[in-house]
């Protein structure tokens, strides 16, 4: 009797960071030469508009030098990446997701009806763009991000226009005052979107959510509208809803 054949052994586990989509040598040169053409025409008409708001226009500055310093996404092994994943349990690739244009941001925050006496919440906030793009309409704006060394660099550029950066996890930050507020979403596992879904529970009812290519599909969570917008990478969809949970059953 021969002995059973040892079972295959599992192939190595890639960092989730590493894996790439495998497409053709002109097709990936032709997809980064346009992401470069859109970047430089929306960086372009960043600086034209912010020439209508100078005080604005030193944080959007500094906040471009720290990404030409460093980025915090770079360095991905270092003991600071791995201890806020393994805090938060999400993975390396949810953090990786294309800039929000201050433009692209100035357009949805006004669809959503941000303006003096709304407070806009950043969940994920990055390099603070749409955080600018709320202060340009007058409301309270605060942003959480993962890194604490990312906010050390950019927390001090912000703070002269009235923003707050705090360090911090998104599925924890509290809620209540908020009136708005903003997330990548589609980047996120489906872990992490039912963990920022439970959150998201604790908003005040009425509170806007603005999400970017796909909605919140959640009991509570209404108004899907959607408009096309552009980001670094191209055209997107961006979704406005509001949390409106339904009413508990009066007590007999």
């Amino acid at each position: 009797m021969t002995d059973p054949a040892p079972p295959p052994e599992p192939s190595p586990r890639r960092d989730d960071a590493q894996d790439e989509f495998e497409l053709p040598f002109l097709q990936r040169l032709s997809l980064q030469l346009q992401g470069i053409v859109i970047a430089v025409v929306l960086r372009v008409t960043d600086l034209l508009l912010l020439l209508l708001r100078p005080r604005l226009l030193k944080p959007y500055l500094g906040l471009w030098w720290q990404r030409i310093l460093r980025t915090p996404y770079a360095a991905r092994r270092t003991f600071e990446m791995a201890r806020a994943l393994q805090a938060t349990g999400q993975s390396f690739r949810e953090l990786m997701y294309g800039e929000t244009p201050l433009v692209t941001a100035l357009a949805f925050l006004k669809k959503a009806g941000v303006g003096r006496g709304s407070r806009v919440v950043d969940l994920g906030a990055g390099r603070g763009r749409v955080l600018l793009a709320a202060r340009w309409w007058g409301a309270g704006a605060h942003g959480v991000e993962l890194l604490a060394d990312h906010v050390a660099r950019v927390a001090p550029w912000l703070g002269p226009a009235g923003i707050t950066l705090t360090v911090g996890d998104m599925t924890r930050e509290p809620l209540a005052d908020a009136t708005h507020i903003f997330c990548n979403w589609v980047a996120f596992s489906p872990e992490t979107k039912a963990r920022l879904v439970a959150h998201l529970r604790t908003c005040t009812p009425g509170t806007r959510i603005i999400t970017v290519t796909r909605p919140i599909h959640a009991e509570g969570f209404t108004s899907h509208t959607s408009h096309w917008m552009l980001f670094t990478w191209g055209f997107e969809k961006v979704w406005l809803q509001e949390y409106r949970p339904k009413a508990l059953p009066a007590a007999p």
